[in-house]
């Protein structure tokens, strides 16, 4: 086997999932509560590690799907996050997905993860890895499409109502 000069790190892929209520005026991300170590029992994004054989966007749906069970095929990458540590299994790079819905999913809790559940953006647990980080980057960004509608229409497209974006950003806007 081929051993290289240079240390490679890992590769990962999260998956984050808001859901934007619109009767609750509530914004809410989907969670999973880590089974193992590290973090066992803390909060998290679903996701983990590239398999060999696929790209990295099958393998956020795969994971997705894992430790979920929703399946949901329209996640859009969102940034990557490549903090040497931020992970203390080893140097981890992660590529993150994200999408925004108006309609709940249901929800079970598989492979790795304990439980899985909608958390409010404001009221969120104690997170694993740098998660909460990730969360209020994804956030910031939301608020800026929110502001800037027009340049971000395709993120929105499932949102038909244009006052259900008004009112999404009149609650970004007090967080």
């Amino acid at each position: 086997m081929f051993t290289y000069k240079y240390p490679r790190p890992a590769l990962t892929t999260d998956a984050l999932l808001f859901l934007f209520d619109k009767s609750q005026n509530e914004l809410s991300v989907l969670l999973i509560q880590r089974k193992n170590e590290p973090f066992k029992d803390n909060w998290a994004l679903p996701g983990g590690f590239l398999d060999m054989d696929e790209t990295a966007e099958q393998c956020v749906i795969r994971e997705l799907k894992e430790e979920t069970n929703v399946v949901f095929d329209n996640l859009q990458q969102l940034y990557t996050i490549s903090t040497p540590d931020r992970d203390p299994r080893g140097r981890t790079i992660s590529v993150v997905f994200w999408a925004l819905i108006d309609e709940k999913i249901d929800v079970n809790a598989g492979d790795d993860a304990k439980n899985v559940k909608w958390f409010s953006v404001f009221k969120l647990p104690e997170m694993a890895f740098d998660h909460s980080q990730i969360i209020n980057y994804a956030i910031n960004e939301l608020k800026n499409r929110v502001l800037n509608i027009n340049c971000f229409k395709d993120f929105f497209s499932a949102f038909s109502d244009i006052s259900d974006l008004q009112q999404l950003k009149i609650l970004l806007q007090h967080s």
